[in-house]
Protein backbone atom coordinates (compact mmCIF):
# COMPACT_ATOMS: atom_id res chain seq x y z
CA UNK A 1 0.00 0.00 0.00
CA UNK A 2 1.61 3.39 -0.97
CA UNK A 3 2.21 6.48 1.17
CA UNK A 4 1.25 10.11 0.24
CA UNK A 5 4.50 11.97 0.85
CA UNK A 6 3.27 15.37 -0.22
CA UNK A 7 4.70 18.05 2.85
CA UNK A 8 1.19 20.30 3.34
CA UNK A 9 1.51 23.36 2.81
CA UNK A 10 2.48 25.53 5.67
CA UNK A 11 0.87 29.31 6.67
CA UNK A 12 3.37 30.30 9.23
CA UNK A 13 6.66 30.18 9.95
CA UNK A 14 9.35 31.63 12.43
CA UNK A 15 13.04 31.66 12.61
CA UNK A 16 14.09 28.34 11.78
CA UNK A 17 12.98 28.94 8.26
CA UNK A 18 13.76 32.72 8.00
CA UNK A 19 17.10 32.25 9.59
CA UNK A 20 18.52 30.42 6.50
CA UNK A 21 17.08 32.04 4.01
CA UNK A 22 18.35 35.34 6.13
CA UNK A 23 22.20 33.93 6.08
CA UNK A 24 22.29 32.92 2.25
CA UNK A 25 20.71 36.20 1.80
CA UNK A 26 23.69 38.11 4.05
CA UNK A 27 26.13 36.41 1.86
CA UNK A 28 25.12 36.80 -1.47
CA UNK A 29 23.92 40.70 -0.49
CA UNK A 30 27.61 41.25 0.98
CA UNK A 31 29.35 39.44 -2.02
CA UNK A 32 27.44 41.67 -4.89
CA UNK A 33 28.35 44.53 -2.61
CA UNK A 34 31.96 44.05 -2.61
CA UNK A 35 31.66 43.11 -6.63
CA UNK A 36 30.06 46.52 -6.82
CA UNK A 37 28.79 48.04 -10.12
CA UNK A 38 29.83 47.20 -14.02
CA UNK A 39 29.12 49.92 -17.04
CA UNK A 40 28.95 48.09 -20.30
CA UNK A 41 28.92 49.95 -23.70
CA UNK A 42 27.02 48.72 -26.41
CA UNK A 43 27.56 51.25 -28.99
CA UNK A 44 24.40 52.92 -29.34
CA UNK A 45 24.89 53.93 -24.84
CA UNK A 46 25.98 52.33 -21.94
CA UNK A 47 24.40 49.89 -19.57
CA UNK A 48 25.04 49.90 -16.04
CA UNK A 49 24.54 46.80 -13.93
CA UNK A 50 24.48 47.64 -10.00
CA UNK A 51 24.68 45.37 -7.17
CA UNK A 52 21.12 44.39 -6.92
CA UNK A 53 21.13 43.01 -10.09
CA UNK A 54 23.80 40.94 -9.51
CA UNK A 55 22.04 40.02 -5.96
CA UNK A 56 18.85 39.20 -7.82
CA UNK A 57 20.94 36.37 -10.55
CA UNK A 58 23.30 35.23 -7.79
CA UNK A 59 19.72 34.58 -6.00
CA UNK A 60 18.24 32.91 -8.69
CA UNK A 61 21.16 30.72 -9.39
CA UNK A 62 20.86 29.58 -5.57
CA UNK A 63 16.97 29.09 -6.12
CA UNK A 64 17.63 26.75 -8.67
CA UNK A 65 20.34 24.62 -8.01
CA UNK A 66 19.69 20.96 -8.07
CA UNK A 67 22.55 20.18 -5.64
CA UNK A 68 21.58 21.18 -2.55
CA UNK A 69 17.88 22.66 -3.73
CA UNK A 70 15.98 25.33 -1.94
CA UNK A 71 12.71 24.11 -0.75
CA UNK A 72 9.49 25.53 -1.43
CA UNK A 73 8.90 26.87 1.98
CA UNK A 74 12.38 28.60 1.92
CA UNK A 75 11.09 30.07 -1.22
CA UNK A 76 8.18 31.59 0.36
CA UNK A 77 9.87 33.14 3.21
CA UNK A 78 11.95 35.04 1.23
CA UNK A 79 8.59 36.37 -0.72
CA UNK A 80 7.54 37.53 2.64
CA UNK A 81 10.68 38.82 3.37
CA UNK A 82 10.72 40.63 0.24
CA UNK A 83 7.03 42.78 1.14
CA UNK A 84 8.45 44.14 4.01
CA UNK A 85 11.85 45.29 2.58
CA UNK A 86 9.89 47.28 0.31
CA UNK A 87 8.32 49.18 3.24
CA UNK A 88 11.94 49.88 4.33
CA UNK A 89 13.10 50.76 1.09
CA UNK A 90 9.19 53.25 0.88
CA UNK A 91 11.04 54.48 4.37
CA UNK A 92 14.30 55.50 2.77
CA UNK A 93 12.72 57.26 0.02
CA UNK A 94 10.31 58.73 1.72
CA UNK A 95 13.22 61.02 3.15
CA UNK A 96 14.08 62.31 0.05
CA UNK A 97 10.61 63.66 -0.81
CA UNK A 98 10.64 66.19 2.11
CA UNK A 99 13.81 68.22 0.55
CA UNK A 100 12.47 67.65 -2.97
CA UNK A 101 8.86 68.91 -2.42
CA UNK A 102 9.54 72.58 -4.16
CA UNK A 103 10.41 70.52 -7.13
CA UNK A 104 7.58 68.13 -6.66
CA UNK A 105 5.21 71.08 -6.70
CA UNK A 106 6.53 72.46 -9.50
CA UNK A 107 6.01 69.41 -11.51
CA UNK A 108 2.78 68.88 -9.89
CA UNK A 109 0.61 69.17 -13.39
CA UNK A 110 3.62 67.26 -15.34
CA UNK A 111 3.49 64.07 -12.19
CA UNK A 112 0.14 64.23 -12.40
CA UNK A 113 -0.32 64.40 -16.50
CA UNK A 114 2.23 61.68 -16.81
CA UNK A 115 0.36 59.00 -15.24
CA UNK A 116 -1.15 58.55 -18.53
CA UNK A 117 2.02 56.78 -19.97
CA UNK A 118 1.98 54.54 -17.36
CA UNK A 119 -1.79 53.53 -17.29
CA UNK A 120 -2.48 53.62 -20.90
CA UNK A 121 0.94 52.87 -22.58
CA UNK A 122 0.30 49.31 -22.46
CA UNK A 123 -2.71 49.16 -23.98
CA UNK A 124 -0.99 51.65 -26.72
CA UNK A 125 1.95 49.57 -27.95
CA UNK A 126 1.98 45.93 -26.45
CA UNK A 127 -2.07 45.40 -26.93
CA UNK A 128 -1.51 45.68 -30.91
CA UNK A 129 1.82 43.38 -30.86
CA UNK A 130 -0.06 40.54 -28.65
CA UNK A 131 -3.36 40.62 -31.19
CA UNK A 132 -0.53 40.42 -34.26
CA UNK A 133 1.11 37.36 -32.85
CA UNK A 134 -2.22 36.25 -31.76
CA UNK A 135 -2.39 35.77 -28.16
CA UNK A 136 -6.40 35.65 -28.14
CA UNK A 137 -8.35 37.01 -25.28
CA UNK A 138 -5.58 36.75 -23.22
CA UNK A 139 -4.31 39.87 -25.04
CA UNK A 140 -6.94 41.99 -22.74
CA UNK A 141 -5.75 40.58 -19.15
CA UNK A 142 -1.91 40.86 -20.37
CA UNK A 143 -2.30 44.33 -21.68
CA UNK A 144 -4.42 46.63 -19.71
CA UNK A 145 -1.57 46.94 -17.46
CA UNK A 146 1.64 45.76 -16.12
CA UNK A 147 -0.35 43.60 -13.71
CA UNK A 148 0.78 43.39 -10.30
CA UNK A 149 -1.42 42.07 -7.92
CA UNK A 150 -4.65 44.52 -7.53
CA UNK A 151 -5.06 43.52 -10.98
CA UNK A 152 -6.06 39.69 -10.24
CA UNK A 153 -9.42 40.82 -8.78
CA UNK A 154 -10.27 43.42 -11.35
CA UNK A 155 -9.84 40.70 -14.51
CA UNK A 156 -11.54 37.15 -12.61
CA UNK A 157 -14.74 40.02 -11.46
CA UNK A 158 -15.34 40.99 -14.73
CA UNK A 159 -14.11 37.48 -17.32
CA UNK A 160 -14.02 34.66 -14.55
CA UNK A 161 -11.11 33.46 -12.78
CA UNK A 162 -11.08 30.54 -15.77
CA UNK A 163 -11.17 32.83 -18.70
CA UNK A 164 -8.25 33.39 -21.17
CA UNK A 165 -8.27 37.10 -19.83
CA UNK A 166 -7.20 35.95 -16.77
CA UNK A 167 -4.93 33.45 -17.92
CA UNK A 168 -3.56 36.61 -19.76
CA UNK A 169 -3.17 38.72 -16.22
CA UNK A 170 -1.06 35.34 -14.40
CA UNK A 171 1.04 35.25 -17.90
CA UNK A 172 2.00 38.77 -17.25
CA UNK A 173 2.67 38.60 -13.54
CA UNK A 174 4.97 35.76 -13.95
CA UNK A 175 7.13 37.73 -16.63
CA UNK A 176 7.13 40.45 -14.58
CA UNK A 177 8.52 38.98 -11.62
CA UNK A 178 10.82 37.14 -13.52
CA UNK A 179 12.45 39.50 -15.68
CA UNK A 180 10.52 43.21 -14.95
CA UNK A 181 13.35 44.57 -12.82
CA UNK A 182 16.27 43.47 -14.39
CA UNK A 183 14.67 43.96 -18.06
CA UNK A 184 13.68 47.78 -16.57
CA UNK A 185 17.52 48.54 -15.11
CA UNK A 186 19.24 47.75 -18.51
CA UNK A 187 16.16 49.72 -20.46
CA UNK A 188 16.19 52.61 -18.00
CA UNK A 189 20.05 52.69 -17.77
CA UNK A 190 20.49 53.04 -22.12
CA UNK A 191 17.99 55.53 -21.95
CA UNK A 192 19.50 57.80 -19.12
CA UNK A 193 22.84 57.40 -20.74
CA UNK A 194 21.34 59.23 -24.24
CA UNK A 195 21.36 62.17 -21.90
CA UNK A 196 18.08 63.96 -23.93
CA UNK A 197 15.64 63.59 -21.22
CA UNK A 198 15.01 65.57 -17.77
CA UNK A 199 16.55 63.75 -14.72
CA UNK A 200 12.89 63.99 -13.36
CA UNK A 201 11.17 63.51 -16.15
CA UNK A 202 13.19 59.89 -16.33
CA UNK A 203 12.35 59.92 -12.51
CA UNK A 204 8.13 60.02 -13.09
CA UNK A 205 9.10 57.53 -15.83
CA UNK A 206 10.59 55.37 -13.32
CA UNK A 207 7.12 55.01 -11.27
CA UNK A 208 5.42 51.95 -12.72
CA UNK A 209 3.72 51.08 -9.59
CA UNK A 210 6.49 48.19 -8.68
CA UNK A 211 8.94 48.66 -5.39
CA UNK A 212 11.28 46.40 -6.90
CA UNK A 213 10.97 48.16 -10.77
CA UNK A 214 11.04 51.63 -9.06
CA UNK A 215 14.57 50.99 -7.43
CA UNK A 216 16.14 49.40 -10.18
CA UNK A 217 15.04 52.01 -12.71
CA UNK A 218 15.89 54.78 -10.42
CA UNK A 219 19.49 53.86 -9.62
CA UNK A 220 20.27 54.07 -13.76
CA UNK A 221 18.83 57.84 -13.77
CA UNK A 222 20.94 58.51 -10.23
CA UNK A 223 24.08 56.46 -12.09
CA UNK A 224 23.51 58.94 -15.25
CA UNK A 225 22.86 61.83 -13.33
CA UNK A 226 24.53 62.26 -9.49
CA UNK A 227 23.98 65.09 -8.93
CA UNK A 228 20.31 65.11 -9.15
CA UNK A 229 19.75 61.68 -6.49
CA UNK A 230 17.52 63.43 -3.63
CA UNK A 231 15.53 64.75 -6.95
CA UNK A 232 15.66 61.51 -8.58
CA UNK A 233 14.82 59.76 -5.75
CA UNK A 234 11.56 61.83 -4.28
CA UNK A 235 10.21 62.13 -7.83
CA UNK A 236 10.06 58.35 -8.15
CA UNK A 237 8.93 57.81 -5.15
CA UNK A 238 6.00 59.82 -5.30
CA UNK A 239 5.68 58.91 -8.88
CA UNK A 240 5.41 54.75 -7.80
CA UNK A 241 2.85 55.68 -5.42
CA UNK A 242 0.73 57.80 -7.67
CA UNK A 243 0.51 54.76 -9.92
CA UNK A 244 -0.04 52.54 -7.22
CA UNK A 245 -3.11 54.16 -6.28
CA UNK A 246 -4.41 55.26 -9.50
CA UNK A 247 -3.60 52.05 -10.69
CA UNK A 248 -6.87 50.60 -9.45
CA UNK A 249 -9.57 52.74 -10.57
CA UNK A 250 -8.11 53.55 -13.85
CA UNK A 251 -7.49 49.60 -14.06
CA UNK A 252 -11.24 49.00 -13.55
CA UNK A 253 -13.23 52.04 -14.94
CA UNK A 254 -10.64 52.92 -17.73
CA UNK A 255 -7.75 50.54 -18.89
CA UNK A 256 -9.64 47.25 -18.58
CA UNK A 257 -12.86 48.89 -20.81
CA UNK A 258 -10.72 50.03 -23.05
CA UNK A 259 -8.41 47.31 -23.72
CA UNK A 260 -11.26 45.10 -23.95
CA UNK A 261 -12.69 47.51 -26.46
CA UNK A 262 -9.47 48.32 -28.40
CA UNK A 263 -9.28 44.29 -29.19
CA UNK A 264 -12.30 43.59 -29.71
CA UNK A 265 -11.65 46.69 -32.94
CA UNK A 266 -8.37 44.96 -33.78
CA UNK A 267 -9.93 41.76 -33.97
CA UNK A 268 -13.26 42.41 -36.07
CA UNK A 269 -12.34 40.96 -38.97
CA UNK A 270 -11.34 37.82 -37.42
CA UNK A 271 -14.16 37.64 -35.04
CA UNK A 272 -16.71 38.64 -38.54
CA UNK A 273 -14.83 35.40 -39.88
CA UNK A 274 -15.60 33.13 -36.93
CA UNK A 275 -18.99 34.28 -37.26
CA UNK A 276 -19.37 33.82 -40.75
CA UNK A 277 -18.32 29.86 -40.34
CA UNK A 278 -20.12 29.75 -37.02
CA UNK A 279 -23.26 30.84 -39.79
CA UNK A 280 -22.21 28.32 -42.33
CA UNK A 281 -21.87 25.57 -40.21
CA UNK A 282 -25.58 25.84 -38.45
CA UNK A 283 -26.34 28.21 -34.96
CA UNK A 284 -25.12 24.89 -32.87
CA UNK A 285 -22.07 25.38 -31.50
CA UNK A 286 -20.16 22.08 -32.47
CA UNK A 287 -19.70 19.34 -29.73
CA UNK A 288 -15.48 19.70 -30.86
CA UNK A 289 -15.90 23.53 -30.40
CA UNK A 290 -17.15 22.79 -27.07
CA UNK A 291 -14.63 19.88 -25.78
CA UNK A 292 -12.53 22.70 -27.08
CA UNK A 293 -13.95 25.44 -24.84
CA UNK A 294 -13.66 23.11 -21.56
CA UNK A 295 -10.42 21.95 -22.03
CA UNK A 296 -9.18 25.65 -22.42
CA UNK A 297 -10.92 26.31 -19.41
CA UNK A 298 -9.31 23.58 -17.20
CA UNK A 299 -6.06 24.47 -18.73
CA UNK A 300 -6.80 27.83 -17.57
CA UNK A 301 -7.59 26.83 -14.16
CA UNK A 302 -4.61 24.14 -13.59
CA UNK A 303 -2.37 27.74 -14.72
CA UNK A 304 -3.99 29.37 -12.74
CA UNK A 305 -4.05 27.32 -9.56
CA UNK A 306 -0.13 26.57 -10.00
CA UNK A 307 0.56 30.54 -10.30
CA UNK A 308 -1.50 30.24 -6.67
CA UNK A 309 0.62 27.70 -5.31
CA UNK A 310 3.51 29.31 -6.46
CA UNK A 311 2.91 32.77 -5.12
CA UNK A 312 1.03 32.06 -1.63
CA UNK A 313 1.84 33.59 1.13
CA UNK A 314 3.57 32.83 4.45
CA UNK A 315 3.41 34.73 7.07
CA UNK A 316 6.55 35.69 9.54
CA UNK A 317 6.48 37.44 13.05
CA UNK A 318 6.91 41.31 12.08
CA UNK A 319 9.28 41.12 14.56
CA UNK A 320 11.64 39.12 12.94
CA UNK A 321 11.07 40.71 9.76
CA UNK A 322 12.46 43.44 10.51
CA UNK A 323 15.32 42.25 12.56
CA UNK A 324 16.39 40.09 10.05
CA UNK A 325 16.38 43.12 7.58
CA UNK A 326 18.32 45.65 9.59
CA UNK A 327 21.14 43.38 10.14
CA UNK A 328 21.34 42.84 6.25
CA UNK A 329 20.42 46.06 5.53
CA UNK A 330 23.02 47.50 7.88
CA UNK A 331 25.40 45.25 6.63
CA UNK A 332 25.69 45.87 2.92
CA UNK A 333 25.06 49.46 4.26
CA UNK A 334 28.38 49.43 5.56
CA UNK A 335 29.92 48.34 2.81
CA UNK A 336 28.46 50.62 0.45
CA UNK A 337 30.13 53.40 3.14
CA UNK A 338 32.97 51.61 3.50
CA UNK A 339 32.61 50.90 6.76
CA UNK A 340 29.82 50.43 10.01
CA UNK A 341 29.03 53.69 11.33
CA UNK A 342 26.43 54.82 14.41
CA UNK A 343 24.75 57.37 11.77
CA UNK A 344 23.74 53.97 9.68
CA UNK A 345 22.39 52.13 12.49
CA UNK A 346 20.70 55.42 13.94
CA UNK A 347 19.06 55.89 10.12
CA UNK A 348 17.90 52.08 9.90
CA UNK A 349 16.52 53.08 13.45
CA UNK A 350 14.32 55.59 12.42
CA UNK A 351 13.49 53.95 9.42
CA UNK A 352 12.05 51.42 12.16
CA UNK A 353 10.47 53.32 13.94
CA UNK A 354 8.51 55.19 10.68
CA UNK A 355 7.73 51.22 9.54
CA UNK A 356 6.14 50.38 13.04
CA UNK A 357 4.05 53.86 12.97
CA UNK A 358 2.63 53.66 10.03
CA UNK A 359 1.71 50.00 10.22
CA UNK A 360 -0.05 50.29 13.51
CA UNK A 361 -1.77 53.04 11.80
CA UNK A 362 -2.92 50.91 9.23
CA UNK A 363 -3.87 48.60 11.42
CA UNK A 364 -6.45 50.74 12.76
CA UNK A 365 -7.35 52.84 10.28
CA UNK A 366 -7.80 49.79 7.84
CA UNK A 367 -8.74 51.37 4.71
CA UNK A 368 -5.17 53.25 3.88
CA UNK A 369 -1.88 50.74 3.18
CA UNK A 370 1.14 51.19 5.35
CA UNK A 371 2.87 52.56 2.68
CA UNK A 372 0.65 55.56 2.04
CA UNK A 373 1.43 56.74 5.82
CA UNK A 374 5.24 55.84 5.57
CA UNK A 375 5.53 57.97 2.65
CA UNK A 376 3.42 61.08 3.79
CA UNK A 377 4.80 60.86 7.39
CA UNK A 378 8.57 60.10 6.13
CA UNK A 379 8.19 63.52 3.89
CA UNK A 380 6.59 65.91 6.42
CA UNK A 381 9.43 64.84 8.99
CA UNK A 382 12.08 65.64 6.09
CA UNK A 383 10.31 68.88 5.14
CA UNK A 384 10.99 72.25 6.03
CA UNK A 385 8.11 72.42 8.11
CA UNK A 386 9.36 70.21 10.72
CA UNK A 387 11.36 71.22 13.44
CA UNK A 388 14.53 68.39 13.22
CA UNK A 389 13.90 67.78 9.47
CA UNK A 390 17.49 68.51 9.00
CA UNK A 391 19.02 66.15 11.52
CA UNK A 392 16.74 63.19 10.35
CA UNK A 393 17.83 63.50 6.82
CA UNK A 394 21.14 63.85 7.42
CA UNK A 395 21.42 60.82 9.24
CA UNK A 396 19.11 58.79 6.83
CA UNK A 397 21.30 60.01 4.00
CA UNK A 398 24.24 57.45 5.66
CA UNK A 399 21.74 54.90 4.46
CA UNK A 400 22.68 53.98 0.68
CA UNK A 401 18.89 53.48 -1.03
CA UNK A 402 20.81 51.11 -3.25
CA UNK A 403 21.89 48.83 -0.56
CA UNK A 404 18.40 48.59 0.74
CA UNK A 405 17.17 47.62 -2.94
CA UNK A 406 20.50 45.20 -3.07
CA UNK A 407 18.51 43.19 -0.09
CA UNK A 408 15.67 43.56 -1.22
CA UNK A 409 15.81 41.81 -5.08
CA UNK A 410 18.42 39.42 -3.66
CA UNK A 411 15.70 38.13 -1.37
CA UNK A 412 13.32 38.41 -4.21
CA UNK A 413 15.89 36.20 -6.64
CA UNK A 414 16.04 33.99 -3.44
CA UNK A 415 12.50 33.28 -4.17
CA UNK A 416 12.01 32.70 -7.80
CA UNK A 417 12.94 29.18 -8.14
CA UNK A 418 9.47 28.79 -7.21
CA UNK A 419 8.18 30.01 -10.39
CA UNK A 420 10.58 28.76 -12.63
CA UNK A 421 8.65 25.97 -14.04
CA UNK A 422 5.66 28.61 -14.96
CA UNK A 423 7.41 29.80 -17.74
CA UNK A 424 6.58 26.59 -19.97
CA UNK A 425 2.91 27.79 -18.92
CA UNK A 426 3.13 31.24 -20.07
CA UNK A 427 4.09 30.65 -23.71
CA UNK A 428 6.96 32.44 -25.67
CA UNK A 429 4.50 35.21 -26.82
CA UNK A 430 4.32 37.02 -23.36
CA UNK A 431 8.25 37.75 -23.92
CA UNK A 432 8.09 40.43 -26.42
CA UNK A 433 4.67 41.53 -25.26
CA UNK A 434 5.94 41.78 -22.03
CA UNK A 435 9.06 43.73 -23.00
CA UNK A 436 7.04 46.17 -25.01
CA UNK A 437 4.70 46.57 -22.00
CA UNK A 438 7.24 47.53 -19.43
CA UNK A 439 9.08 49.67 -22.36
CA UNK A 440 5.99 51.53 -23.23
CA UNK A 441 5.28 52.42 -19.43
CA UNK A 442 8.62 54.21 -19.24
CA UNK A 443 8.79 55.64 -22.50
CA UNK A 444 5.75 57.00 -22.74
CA UNK A 445 5.19 58.42 -19.20
CA UNK A 446 8.76 59.91 -19.64
CA UNK A 447 8.11 61.54 -23.02
CA UNK A 448 5.09 63.30 -21.50
CA UNK A 449 6.89 64.19 -18.47
CA UNK A 450 9.31 65.73 -20.76
CA UNK A 451 7.18 67.93 -22.38
CA UNK A 452 5.07 68.45 -19.66
CA UNK A 453 8.16 69.78 -17.62
CA UNK A 454 9.02 72.14 -20.55
CA UNK A 455 5.04 73.59 -20.46
CA UNK A 456 5.37 74.29 -16.51
CA UNK A 457 8.75 74.95 -15.90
Amino acid sequence: MSTSTTTPRIDKAGARLTLPVAALAFVIALAVQFIGQAKIDIGIGAIVIFPMVWGLILGLLVSIQKFKPLGLDLQRVAAALVGVAVLLLVARLAFNIGPSLPSLLRAGPALLLQEVGHLLGTIALALPLAVLLRMGKATVGATFSLDREPSFAMVSEKYGPDSDQYRGVLAMYVFGTLFGAVFITLLTSLVANWKIFDPLALAMGAGVGSGSMMAASSASIIAAYPGDQEAILGMAAVSNLITTILGVYVGIYIALPLADRFYKVLTRKQTREAAAVAAGGGAVRSQADIDRDDAQAEENRLFREKVAESSAAIKLPLWLSLSVLTVLGIGTASVAAKGLSLSIVLGYGIMLALVLVSIALAKVTKKISAIVYITTIGAYISSPWFFAAESLTTIIKTVDFLSIATVMLTLAGLSLGKDIPLLKNIGWKIIPVGLVAITASFLLSTVIAEFALGLWH
